[in-house]
C-alpha cells in the first residue's frame, strides 16, 4: 500500500501542513525540518501527486534543461550539477540533448513548454532569436548557460571566456611557443570567439602574432579534433603548440599527434578548455582551462528558481572565473 501524506507527517513528527509546505516549497520551513521531511519521504517511498499540484497551483515542480551534446563530459557534468541543485529545491529535471542541431533545439523547447515545465535552462546553441523572444514574451522563466545572447533580456551564467583564452595563450608563449594553432568548434557563438580573442591578445602582449591560417574550425567531437589536427601536422611548418577550445578537441589533437609518431609534450604542447574528467585520464594528462562546472549549474538553478518564485526583477549576467590547470601535455618548446 502506497504511503500517504498522513504517513509522512506521522513518521516525521510534523503536521500535514508542514509536509505540504515542504512539497510545494511554500511557507517558512527551516532547512533542518525540510531535510528531515525529505528523508522520511524517501524512506517511505512517498510520491507526491504532482499532477494534482500542477492543476491547483499551476506548477509541475519540473525544470527543463537543453544541452548541445550529452555525450560531451562537460555537458554531462553540467546536467548532474543542475539535477542535484534542482533536487535540493524539490524540482525534477527533464534533460534534452539537441546534437548541436538548431531545429532540434526549437523542437525540444516547444516540447518542454507543452510539458508545462516551470522554467528552462539552456546550454544549447540557440540560433532562433524569434522563437526565444516568444518564450520570454509568454513569461517562461529562462536561463542561458555557457553562452549569451546580448540582444535578449535573459539571465545568463557563463565563464569569462576571454580570460580563459588569455590564460591558455600566456601559458604557451611563456613556454617559448610562437607557432600556436587554435582548434575551435564553430564561429557561431561568442564563447568561442572570446576564447580566440583572449589567446590572440595574450600572444600579442608578448609580441607573438597569431597566424590566422592556424585557426581552424573542427566541429564538436574527438574525431573532429583528430581530423583537423592531422591537417595541421601535414603542413611544411607545423605548429609547436595547440590551444583547443574544448577538451574533446584537445584529446583528438593528442591522438592525431601520437598516430604520426610525435612525442608529447616534447614535440607538441596541447592545452584544452573545460577540465572534464577526461583531462585526467588521457595520456599525457591534459593541461587545460578549468571551468567551475558545479558552480555554473548551481547558479543557473538558483537564478531560475528566483525567477519562478518572482523573487527578483532585474536579469542577471553571472560571469565566473576560469583557472589554468597544469598537467603534462604542455612543456617548453623543443627547438628543432
Amino acid at each position: 500500500m502506497k504511503a500517504t501524506i498522513y504517513d509522512v507527517a506521522q513518521a516525521a513528527g510534523v503536521s500535514i501542513a508542514t509536509v505540504s509546505k515542504v512539497i510545494n516549497q511554500t511557507g517558512r520551513i527551516s532547512d533542518k525540518t525540510r531535510k528531515h521531511v525529505y528523508e522520511v519521504m524517501e524512506k517511505l517511498k512517498y510520491e507526491p501527486n504532482m499532477v494534482a499540484s500542477a492543476l491547483t497551483k499551476k506548477s509541475t515542480y519540473t525544470l527543463g534543461l537543453t544541452l548541445p551534446d550529452l555525450a560531451n563530459p562537460f555537458f554531462a557534468e553540467i546536467a548532474r550539477a543542475v539535477e542535484d541543485r534542482g533536487r535540493e529545491y524539490g524540482f525534477s529535471v527533464l534533460i534534452c540533448s539537441t546534437d548541436n542541431d538548431p531545429d532540434k533545439e526549437v523542437q525540444y523547447l516547444s516540447l518542454l513548454t507543452q510539458k508545462r515545465v516551470d522554467g528552462i535552462i539552456s546550454a544549447a546553441r540557440i540560433q532562433n532569436d524569434h522563437f526565444l523572444k516568444k518564450m520570454l514574451q509568454h513569461h517562461i522563466p529562462f536561463v542561458l548557460i555557457t553562452r549569451e545572447m546580448p540582444t535578449l533580456a535573459v539571465d545568463t551564467v557563463m565563464v569569462d571566456d576571454f580570460l580563459g583564452g588569455y590564460l591558455a595563450g600566456s601559458h604557451l608563449v611563456e613556454l617559448g611557443h610562437k607557432r600556436i594553432a587554435i582548434l575551435v568548434e564553430d564561429m557561431d557563438n561568442t564563447s568561442n570567439l572570446e576564447r580566440i580573442r583572449g589567446c590572440r591578445q595574450a600572444m600579442a602582449a608578448s609580441n607573438v602574432m597569431l597566424d590566422e591560417g592556424l585557426v581552424l574550425i573542427s566541429g564538436y567531437s574527438v574525431e573532429c579534433g583528430k581530423s583537423t589536427m592531422k591537417e595541421l601536422l601535414s603542413l611544411d611548418e607545423r605548429p609547436s603548440a595547440v590551444f583547443a577550445c574544448n577538451d574533446l578537441l584537445a584529446i583528438g589533437a593528442i591522438q592525431a599527434a601520437r598516430e604520426v609518431g610525435l612525442q608529447l609534450p616534447s614535440d607538441l604542447s596541447v592545452v584544452g578548455f573545460d577540465n572534464t574528467t577526461l583531462a585526467t585520464i588521457i595520456d599525457p594528462p591534459l593541461t587545460t582551462i578549468s571551468q567551475p562546472i558545479q558552480e555554473i549549474g548551481r547558479r543557473a538553478v538558483d537564478l531560475l528558481i528566483q525567477e519562478i518564485k518572482q523573487e527578483k526583477v532585474l536579469k542577471q549576467r553571472v560571469v565566473l572565473l576560469p583557472d589554468l590547470v597544469l598537467r603534462k601535455s604542455s612543456s617548453a618548446i623543443n627547438e628543432r
